[in-house]
């Protein structure tokens, strides 16, 4: 089972920067979660959230400020500060032995966010190690469209009706993996995924005995802000 660093090791530094990508891996993680949109200047930057205040303590919108910009900026924490990276540069970073959940914020731009997403993965060789997640259906059809070749998996919205998001868009849209908030997960339901042949990551499991619940379960990926926590309780069982 792999466990990916949600945001990186997200409790212990700031949260989708190399810092935090970096910590995860030497915690124990197989890999990483982080988010992807456009900025202002269309590059594809790893940040969270649409605006820049809870992180950057700035007054703006990621889409609309330009990377001349966000790159002199940092995410700021009680554990630190760090720069906002492009997914390249993230890319490049890590190694081609982590595995890299990408997910998708569209935000109105999913159609060139897909595509530019597409286009670097693919050319950077990434497809093995890659798998591309969304809330947003939209989006991964435009990857589909783009690029076929790469993994997609639909990240399940916990406030949505579940037969929509599980019965109906998932089976058109996650064709290779299925993303649940821990909240939705049952025994039933990962059998049921299982069987239509889709992997399932569970997020965010931060508590070590629900993580080797799951375990015992056959969950296929856990995404976590302690991975560091969650692998020493896995080396237990």
């Amino acid at each position: 089972m792999r466990i990916l660093g949600h945001r990186g090791a997200s409790l212990d530094a700031p949260e989708n920067t190399l810092s935090a990508f970096e910590l995860a891996l030497a915690q124990g993680a197989d890999g990483v979660e982080l988010d992807v949109r456009l900025c202002g200047s269309g590059e594809v930057v790893v940040f969270h959230d649409a605006t820049l205040e809870r992180l950057a303590g700035r007054v703006g919108r990621v889409a609309e400020t330009p990377w001349s910009t966000l790159r002199t900026l940092e995410v700021k924490t009680p554990h630190g500060t760090a720069a906002i990276p492009l997914l390249s540069e993230a890319l490049e970073a890590l190694p081609r032995t982590a595995w890299i959940n990408v997910e998708l914020k569209g935000d109105g731009s999913w159609f060139r966010l897909a595509t530019r997403v597409a286009r670097m993965l693919l050319e950077g060789g990434h497809q093995p190690h890659v798998v591309v997640s969304s809330f947003q259906p939209l989006c991964l059809v435009a990857l589909a469209a783009r690029a076929p070749q790469l993994r997609r998996g639909y990240l399940l919205e916990p406030d949505e009706p579940f037969w929509l998001e599980s019965g109906v868009l998932a089976p058109l849209v996650g064709r290779d993996a299925v993303h649940p908030a821990d909240s939705q997960l049952t025994l039933e339901r990962l059998h049921r995924w299982h069987k239509r042949g889709r992997e399932v990551a569970v997020w965010t499991v931060d508590d070590p005995a629900r993580a080797q619940t799951l375990a015992g379960w056959g969950v296929d990926t856990l995404i976590t802000n302690r991975p560091g926590v969650l692998r020493a309780a896995l080396l237990q069982t």
